[in-house]
């Protein structure tokens, strides 16, 4: 759904909630935790800082599992619609039925991915927040391969430990809010303060800084081309399906998958298998599939190559 759409649903839902709870006042006991965040005067939600809106994704995502969904996503949905109203809405007013209406609207809006439930990036294009700090949830150019991603792993992870730490993802976060602003230098206080966040949202296992996988979800890639239906084994593999995995994977053009091409490619073909990994996971996979599957030993795979593992992967999807 287009911004301008999602615009003209929220005022529609603005409307709808403001006609509603007028002249029904509630006692809530001040419980409604997105009322702080409207103004006053024109009940429109404010800007929220980076530390404002890790508050509201802390609060309503109360087990901590990275989503909202079930009985918090009705929380928010409530408090959210019903804190248009500068009176005191509470939840009896927006009926069951009425909050089955909305959750279908909702998230036939914002959720991107279809899951039933709100990950934070969806949550980003809700709330109006810092515009810097928009920026790095909005990627409307996704990498287009993990080749990309794995060539800027490997310009940020300067110290080649195998992680993002803190002050090489400050400097990932400086170069893509000047990249996308075009200027205005982003101040220091600022980028700590993002970082900081960053580290809140996507260092999942909580040890201060980043790995594959995490760095993965920070940094996504417009499709992992191998979880196509092709390759899970309900149709014959062809030709041009192999071509198609050859040149998205083959960058350069010189006939073999290498270096970043290959670990790319890898880390696409590990996603299907596990989803929390590090760069030690994929040394290991590497390693084993080069072992398997590298006939002449150069560290590098030909298309002869990836054919093999195209259809072996196809067979194992087949018979899972």
């Amino acid at each position: 759904m287009a911004d301008t759409e999602k615009k003209d649903f929220l005022e529609e839902f603005r409307n709808k909630m403001a006609a509603t709870c007028k002249g029904k006042r509630v006692s809530l006991d001040g419980t409604n935790f997105m009322r702080q965040f409207r103004d006053e005067e024109s009940r429109e939600l404010k800007k929220l800082s980076a530390a404002q809106f890790m508050e509201v994704w802390e609060h309503y995502d109360s087990d901590g599992n990275g989503f909202i969904e079930g009985t918090e996503l009705d929380g928010f949905l409530r408090e959210f619609v019903s804190s248009v109203n500068s009176s005191d809405c509470g939840p009896e007013v927006v009926s069951d039925t009425m909050l089955e209406e909305l959750k279908q609207c909702f998230m036939e809006a914002y959720d991107d991915n279809q899951d039933g439930k709100i990950e934070i990036r969806e949550l980003a294009q809700l709330l109006p927040m810092e515009e810097n700090f928009l920026l790095l949830f909005r990627f409307d150019n996704p990498l287009e391969s993990s080749v990309e991603f794995m060539k800027l792993w490997h310009q940020y992870d300067t110290d080649n430990s195998g992680y993002i730490e803190a002050d090489e993802l400050k400097n990932f976060l400086r170069d893509l809010l000047l990249e996308a602003k075009k200027s205005q230098e982003v101040t220091e206080d600022q980028l700590i303060s993002y970082t900081d966040t960053m580290l809140q949202v996507f260092d999942a296992n909580k040890d201060g800084k980043l790995q594959l996988s995490e760095m993965a979800k920070l940094l996504p890639v417009k499709e992992n081309f191998l979880t196509r239906q092709v390759f899970r084994g309900s149709t014959k593999l062809t030709k041009e399906d192999i071509e198609r995995v050859f040149s998205l994977y083959d960058r350069d053009g010189n006939g073999t998958i290498e270096n970043e091409e290959l670990r790319g490619f890898l880390k696409d073909l590990l996603e299907l298998v596990k989803k929390d990994y590090d760069t030690k996971d994929l040394s290991d996979f590497e390693e084993t599939i080069l072992k398997g599957c590298d006939f002449n030993k150069d560290g590098k795979i030909s298309k002869k190559e990836l054919t093999m593992i195209l259809l072996a992967l196809s067979k194992q999807s087949s018979e899972d």
